[in-house]
């Protein structure tokens, strides 16, 4: 199975422009059918504490666009978007499709970025999820939900041995980045498939490196600081005969409280 990963340099609150963008970059490097094709936190707006303009101006085009890439390339597709939500506020989501331009998946990000004033801003999400994805079970979170090992545990608890992190993570904390990306696979045995930004917002200032990540520890992807677009082969073999010869999940204890 192969993901392909796309560094955007996003423009801030212009989702059409943002959607020129992808379309461009995946007709230049396309990913082949069957694939996975994973875009960041946000793609369309950038990391907006507006949601309501986010979510008025083209929340449900949005979704549109990503299930639109997943029937153009035949492949499956998850991109960061602003939804609406039974929330008071729209949420901050990751929503992937399958060829069919299905939904497979919905999540929101669980842990808003409070330093940015997003828990005030986006709906925070309550559950992990899981979708198939071959023969691996996928499960989405999204940048800040990284530093909480506990909710990547919980999904792995659910089977997943393939973790997909769209972010708008900062180039000041790019070291905390590769190393929670790292972590969250070792501990899990499983592959860490990571999508961040490019560029700069009126906020902060992205350095990608976009990573993929596989159950030992080893980046075999790595975008870079530049816009672009990258492949990685995830090999389901390695997760399963590392889970089957080194059984840490297997003996992980359950605590109560």
């Amino acid at each position: 199975m192969r993901a392909t990963i796309v560094q955007l340099d996003i423009v801030w609150e212009d989702p059409a422009a943002n959607f020129a963008r992808v379309r461009a970059l995946l007709a230049a490097n396309p990913p082949p059918p069957g694939g996975l094709v994973v875009l960041p936190e946000t793609f369309a707006t950038g990391f907006t504490m507006d949601s309501a303009r986010a979510v008025e101006g083209a929340g449900e085009e949005q979704q549109a666009f990503v299930a639109g890439i997943a029937r153009e390339h035949g492949c499956v597709a998850l991109g960061g978007v602003v939804t609406r939500c039974a929330g008071i506020h729209p949420a901050n989501a990751a929503v992937a499709f399958g060829p069919d331009g299905k939904r497979l998946a919905w999540f929101a990000k669980i842990h808003g970025f409070s330093p940015a004033g997003e828990h005030g801003a986006y709906t925070a999400g309550t559950q992990t999820t899981t979708f198939p994805y071959g023969p691996f079970v996928a499960s989405p979170f999204i940048c800040y939900d990284l530093r909480f090992p506990e909710v990547f545990r919980m999904a792995s608890a659910s089977g997943a041995d393939l973790f997909i992190v769209p972010a708008n993570w900062p180039v000041r904390r790019e070291r905390h980045w590769l190393a929670l990306l790292t972590a969250r696979a070792i501990e899990n045995q499983a592959y860490v498939v990571a999508v961040n930004r490019v560029g700069r917002d009126p906020n902060s200032v992205y350095g990608g490196r976009s990573v993929v990540i596989d159950p030992m520890g080893v980046v075999v992807a790595d975008a870079g600081e530049q816009e672009r677009v990258i492949h990685a082969e995830l090999d389901e073999a390695l997760v399963r005969d590392w889970r089957r010869d080194f059984p840490a999940l297997r003996d992980r204890k359950q605590w109560a409280g």
